[in-house]
Formats: structure tokens, C-alpha cells, sequence
């Protein structure tokens, strides 16, 4: 059931053995991108400990995050990732649980 409250997703890339440099210099140019379509709120990348790279997005609503999902940057960007990556993208949706202050329950 799609929801009209905000949506928190990270998206995991791991990159293929010696390839870290060039998967972020892939990423980058989706960063600006992206924050230009309707909904998004927070688009961006971080190093995990494990080597891997994760982007931690908002959205403002599920269908706006479907809408992204099926658009143009996330083709444009899954085709120029493809041979840098050594396993699929593992994107997981993520809802808050509220706690705290309107402000510190939720990103």
C-alpha cells in the first residue's frame, strides 16, 4: 500500500575489487540530478565501514520514490554503474518510528 507520509531508503553498492574510486565518481553526477526531481529530499553517499557505499535518500512521498525508481536518472545511472558494481544495489524502504520530538524521531 503506497503512503503519502515521507519515505527514508538506502540503496548499498559494493563496489567491484579495486573499483571504489570509480563507482563514486559514477554516483556523483546523480547526486545534483536527482535533486532536482519532484519529492526528493535528501540524495547522498557515504562510505560504510564494510567497503561498500551507501546512499541515504528521503522522499516525500512513496509515489514520488516509485516515480523516481521507474525515471530516466536511475536508468541513466544503473547502465553507467553496471561494470563497477560486484553485486546487485540492495535498496531497502524505511519508515520511522516515532520517538522523541517531532525533529529527533525521524530524518
Amino acid at each position: 500500500m503506497a503512503s503519502s507520509d515521507p519515505i527514508v531508503v538506502t540503496a548499498v553498492f559494493t563496489p567491484a575489487e579495486g573499483r571504489r574510486d570509480e563507482l563514486v565518481r559514477r554516483l556523483r553526477p546523480a547526486i545534483a540530478e536527482v535533486h532536482e526531481e519532484e519529492g526528493c529530499r535528501l540524495y547522498a553517499i557515504h562510505d560504510a565501514p564494510d567497503g561498500t557505499i551507501v546512499m541515504i535518500e528521503k522522499w516525500d512521498s512513496e509515489e514520488l520514490l516509485d516515480a523516481h525508481g521507474a525515471g530516466e536518472p536511475v536508468k541513466r545511472l544503473g547502465a553507467a554503474i553496471a561494470d563497477v558494481i560486484a553485486a546487485p544495489v540492495v535498496v531497502t524502504r524505511l519508515r520511522p518510528i516515532p520517538a522523541g520530538t517531532e525533529h529527533q524521531g525521524a530524518l
